[in-house]
């Protein structure tokens, strides 16, 4: 069954590149909220476009308000996904061609989105029609799920769970490879003070901040975890208002640190000045020999001939709100810096080798 299905993937890989030309053609970029699009009238159309291709391709199509939507293949009480999405970052300076022009050279394609996210979740959408070409039954129904909201904030994420159950298990083709097993915490911490306290105020910013180790050593959150690494502060702001001062740092913490225990070490060292929580995802963790782990381990090795090692990641993807799912792809070893910069790119052999991998992990998932 492997090779058929890699073989049907090479036959409609050209329908492919074609129908992600057309996607990431369309500016999706976040923007004001307007009726029946809460994200914006751009994403509504990359999302009515995603929906309308999945349906040319035979497949039942789902709209959620707007909030997101999905394609779907096959029947079952259970079902297993790939969750991607369609909203892109700014496009910013230094583009050598117009961003969403789906400029095409030397077999590689430039765009905002290419590759975070509408030319992956593309490939997992081709992967899913190539085994409803082959006419495969599968025991689960199949979603690929097209997010709308990942760059902001998993409002849709959110409203997709207040509506559906999750998934038996599934992928989000928005990291890198071999499959991530384990991601980081992320948190975003206010300490914020009255102005007639600035002294005290920018004495903790300069201490346990600007003139500290970004690992957390001066705040005493410092641990450095075998599988995660350091502890990581970053992203730091500072903002003046009329009566506050405030200051906002990122924090990617690894599992073996709480969050409680953070929390507790900045209001200790933070003393009068008021330290707020203001956003957090937990740490997400499977075990590396898991069924969903192990399987898209197996499938990756099987299509690339290279090592599937499960490994972590510092990101933070839709797994840290989808239960289920880990992320999985679509970068290769070595392939870094490319996303949310000028120029972003896939090349048409890694976008053709993803639906692949993502074809035989939907299968082997579902089958």
């Amino acid at each position: 069954m492997r090779d058929k299905i890699i073989k049907k993937v090479e036959e409609v890989s050209p329908l492919m590149i074609e129908k992600i030309k057309e996607i990431i053609s369309i500016n999706s970029i976040e923007s004001e909220a307007i009726k029946e699009a809460p994200f914006g009238k751009g994403i509504k159309e990359a999302l009515l476009k995603a929906l309308e291709i999945s349906q040319e391709l035979g497949f039942e199509s789902v709209n959620m308000d707007s909030y997101l939507g999905y394609a779907r293949y096959g029947k079952g009480s259970e079902y297993v996904c790939a969750i991607g999405h369609l909203d892109v970052v700014p496009v910013g300076d230094g583009w050598r061609h117009p961003p969403f022009s789906a400029y095409e050279e030397d077999g590689f394609i430039y765009s905002r989105g290419i590759l975070d996210n509408k030319g992956p979740i593309f490939a997992c959408l081709f992967g899913l029609y190539a085994l409803k070409e082959l006419g495969i039954k599968l025991s689960k129904e199949v979603r690929i799920i097209f997010g709308c909201d990942e760059e902001s904030g998993f409002e849709d994420l959110k409203y997709y769970l207040k509506h559906e159950l999750p998934p038996i298990y599934g992928f989000t083709p928005d990291c890198k490879y071999p499959v991530i097993y384990a991601e980081r915490g992320r948190a975003v911490i206010k300490v914020s003070s009255t102005l007639d306290n600035l002294g005290e105020f920018f004495e903790f910013i300069n201490q346990y901040f600007i003139n500290a180790k970004n690992n957390g050593e001066n705040l005493g959150i410092d641990v450095n975890d075998k599988e995660f690494g350091e502890t990581l502060m970053r992203n730091y702001q500072l903002s003046m208002e009329e009566d506050l001062a405030t200051f906002r740092v990122s924090i990617s913490y690894p599992a073996s640190i709480s969050i409680d225990k953070i929390i507790n070490q900045c209001n200790i060292k933070a003393k009068t000045l008021k330290v707020e929580l203001e956003s957090h995802f937990k740490p997400v963790k499977f075990k590396k020999d898991c069924f969903l782990v192990e399987t898209l381990q197996k499938c990756y090795e099987e299509v690339t001939g290279l090592d599937g090692t499960p490994v972590t990641t510092t990101g933070g993807t839709y797994a840290k709100i989808m239960p289920n799912i880990v992320p999985f792809g679509p970068s290769f070893p070595g392939q870094k810096g490319i996303g949310h910069n000028p120029n972003e790119w896939m090349s048409i052999e890694d976008i053709i080798t993803n639906a692949k991998i993502y074809a035989l992990s939907l299968y082997e998932l579902a089958k």
